[in-house]
């Protein structure tokens, strides 16, 4: 779980994780020396909850994509079997990750993504539809370029199994910001890996403010057609 300036949102996104039942879960913050305080407030839960949260500090703020590869690195390598990404901001929804857990070792999929775009699935009524128009516009851009064959390629809510992300070498991938997640799907599917979707209605933050950039959706639309015609992933 990536964080900058995440300090009044950690504590709930980590209630509702520890809450969950499932076993043997732990939480890794990952946080980019958030300004706010973040990084105390991970480091107070962590002495709370000493066997269930782990804080990974990081020295600057070189982009989510960066946070996501630091965080699932340490995860690997301290035995995972699988690997849970998501925001700290509550969009994503916790409760859906015993049915994200179930998909992911009932059937032959790598990776399962909390999905805005199958069916059940929805976006924060609170979204201006220009922004709900953008995030359709960005998925159909990527599949049609990539033909990734996924209805929410950009979602950042993934379950991977760590065979998966091993066989995709995830600490070579060089994308940053959103991008980073077509590039993970991207690098699945070359791999003839099986990607599957399970239904989540996406939350707009309460709390904070949106870490999306111009150079964010400069660098996003882009990528797809790095991957494309770049050398083989």
């Amino acid at each position: 779980m990536p964080t900058y300036n995440e300090r009044e949102n950690l504590p709930v996104a980590v209630a509702r994780l520890t809450a969950l039942p499932v076993p043997d879960l732990h939480v890794l913050v990952v946080d980019d020396s958030s300004p706010d305080g973040t990084g105390e407030v991970a480091d107070k839960l962590a002495a709370e909850l000493p066997n269930v949260v782990g804080v990974l500090h990081r020295t600057e703020k070189d982009g989510l994509g960066r946070a996501y590869i630091a965080g699932i690195t340490r995860a690997l390598d301290e035995g995972a079997d699988v690997v849970i990404q998501m925001d700290a901001d509550l969009s994503h929804p916790a409760e859906v990750i015993p049915a994200m857990l179930e998909r992911l070792t009932t059937t032959d999929a790598g990776v399962v993504l909390g999905s805005r775009y199958v069916p059940g699935g929805s976006t924060a009524e609170e979204w201006k539809w220009h922004r709900k128009a953008l995030s359709a516009w960005a998925n159909f851009y990527v599949n049609l370029i990539l033909r990734l064959h996924v209805k929410d390629a950009t979602a950042g809510f993934k379950a991977w199994k760590a065979d998966t992300l091993r066989a995709i070498d995830v600490a070579s991938i060089r994308s940053n910001g959103y991008s980073f997640q077509v590039e993970m799907n991207y690098r699945t599917v070359k791999r003839g890996i099986e990607i599957a979707e399970v239904p989540i209605r996406f939350e707009e933050r309460t709390l904070g403010a949106s870490k999306m950039s111009l150079k964010v959706q400069l660098e996003s639309a882009l990528m797809p057609w790095k991957l494309l015609f770049g050398k083989s992933v």
